[in-house]
């Protein structure tokens, strides 16, 4: 991860190559890289799967939906990375529960942590909509609200003093969309 302080990045594990749902995470993930890079984000995949494994799937990807893979995908069959990010249990013999993102900050700050089941791809919409909040929040130093999309108002900080807190409207202090 060193490699990668000073940027942006999405961590995203999924429970294991040759699979429906993350062949289409994948897919759609490889598509829109050029949108994360955009935004000073860079994609690492990880899996419990080998070298081999990523290579050949990254291969037959290609083939059937012509979709290149180009971002780094990590090989993790001890379980040591998947374990020490919390996304599978201590005592856990597998990985088929491992469907999660890490957006982490120029830092190398864990920012967000989404879980989806094995069943479910997670939203690269959603991913993008959050990378660009967390970004705009800590540009401007201000809030950004339930279904807030790029070019929408922030809200500003909560005023945390008695004057700010007393003075003001009744719920001006916190929540404020101005």
């Amino acid at each position: 991860m060193s490699d990668y302080r000073g940027s942006w990045v999405l961590l995203a594990s999924h429970p294991g190559d040759f699979t429906p749902v993350c062949t289409s995470e994948f897919v759609a993930l490889a598509q829109r890289q050029a949108e994360f890079e955009r935004m000073g984000c860079h994609i690492l995949a990880l899996s419990v799967d080998s070298l081999f494994a990523h290579l050949a799937w990254i291969r037959l990807i290609k083939e059937a939906t012509g979709t290149e893979v180009h971002f780094p995908l990590i090989e993790d069959p001890t379980l040591e990375i998947a374990r020490a990010y919390g996304m599978v249990d201590a005592e856990a013999s597998d990985a088929s529960t491992v469907r999660a993102s890490f957006l982490i900050d120029p830092a190398g700050v864990i920012r967000l942590i989404t879980f989806y089941p094995a069943n479910v791809g997670r939203s690269v919409d959603e991913t993008l909509r959050a990378l660009a909040a967390l970004q705009a929040a800590d540009r401007e130093d201000r809030l950004c609200p339930a279904d807030w999309h790029p070019g929408a108002p922030t809200m500003p900080q909560p005023t945390m003093d008695n004057a700010g807190v007393l003075g003001s409207g009744l719920t001006d202090w916190f929540y404020n969309k101005n």
